[in-house]
C-alpha cells in the first residue's frame, strides 16, 4: 500500500499533480537526450517529465511511493512503473532494490530531494548519459513549502554533486516567480561525458544550449 503522507504533504502533491505540463528547464534540456533513451523519472509525481521524455520516443521508468496517478502507463510499451518508498532506509540502487543494476541515459529529479540517493543516483547514469534536476533550495522557506532544510538544496549543492564526475552544461540558482511551480530553487543539467575525451586537451564536448 502507499505510504500515508502528511496533510500537508498531501497538499503540496495535490498542487503538484494538477501541473500535467514539463518544468520549463526539462522542457529545454529534453533535447540532449537521445530518442529511444532509457530514462529515469525519479519521484515521478504524475509522471509530466517522463511522459514528455515518453512522447520524444524514450523508454521511461516512472519510480515514487504512490503511483495512483501512472496507472494510466501501466500496460504501456517501452513503459516501467514502480511503487516504492525511496526513503524507507533501504538503497534502490543497491542489492534488492527496485533499481538494482540498472542503467539510463537520461535521469530526471524535479522538486524533490533525498540526499542518501545523491550518489547512487550518479551511478546510475551511463556514460554520455544525461542529468536534469531542479528543486527547491535554501530561502525557500521565506516564501513557501517545503520549508525543512532537509528538502532544501544548500548553495551550489548540485554543483558539488556532479563536480568531477559530470560536465555542466547549464546551472541556475535564484528566486523563480514565473514558472510552473514559483520558489527559490537550484537547477542542472548535466551530462557524463568528462571522461573519454578525444580532445588533445582532454575537455569534454560542447553540448547545445537551447533557449
Amino acid at each position: 500500500m502507499p505510504q500515508e503522507l502528511p496533510p500537508k504533504s498531501q497538499d503540496l502533491l495535490a498542487e503538484h499533480l494538477r501541473i500535467t505540463e514539463p518544468s520549463p528547464w526539462v522542457a529545454r534540456f529534453a533535447p540532449l537526450v537521445p530518442k529511444d533513451a532509457s530514462v529515469l523519472d525519479l519521484a515521478a509525481g504524475g509522471g509530466r517529465h517522463g511522459r514528455h521524455l515518453m512522447r520524444r520516443g524514450c523508454r521511461t521508468v516512472f519510480i515514487d511511493r504512490n503511483t495512483d496517478a501512472l496507472q494510466d502507463l501501466m500496460d504501456v510499451p517501452n513503459t516501467t512503473v514502480i511503487n516504492a518508498d525511496l526513503e524507507d532506509g533501504s538503497d534502490p540502487f543497491g542489492p534488492g532494490g527496485p533499481l538494482e543494476a540498472m542503467t539510463f541515459d537520461a535521469v530526471i529529479v524535479v522538486n524533490y530531494l533525498f540526499r542518501p540517493l545523491m550518489a547512487g543516483l550518479i551511478n546510475a547514469i551511463a556514460m554520455g548519459g544525461v542529468l536534469i534536476y531542479e528543486t527547491f533550495s535554501r530561502g525557500n522557506e521565506e516564501f513557501a513549502r517545503p520549508r525543512n532544510p532537509d528538502h532544501l538544496l544548500r548553495s551550489g549543492e548540485l554543483l558539488d554533486l556532479v563536480g568531477g564526475r559530470m560536465q555542466v552544461v547549464a546551472y541556475e540558482h535564484g528566486r523563480l516567480d514565473v514558472t510552473d511551480i514559483p520558489g527559490v530553487k537550484q537547477r542542472l543539467c548535466a551530462v557524463k561525458d568528462v571522461e573519454g575525451s578525444t580532445r588533445d586537451d582532454g575537455e569534454p564536448p560542447a553540448h547545445p544550449l537551447t533557449p
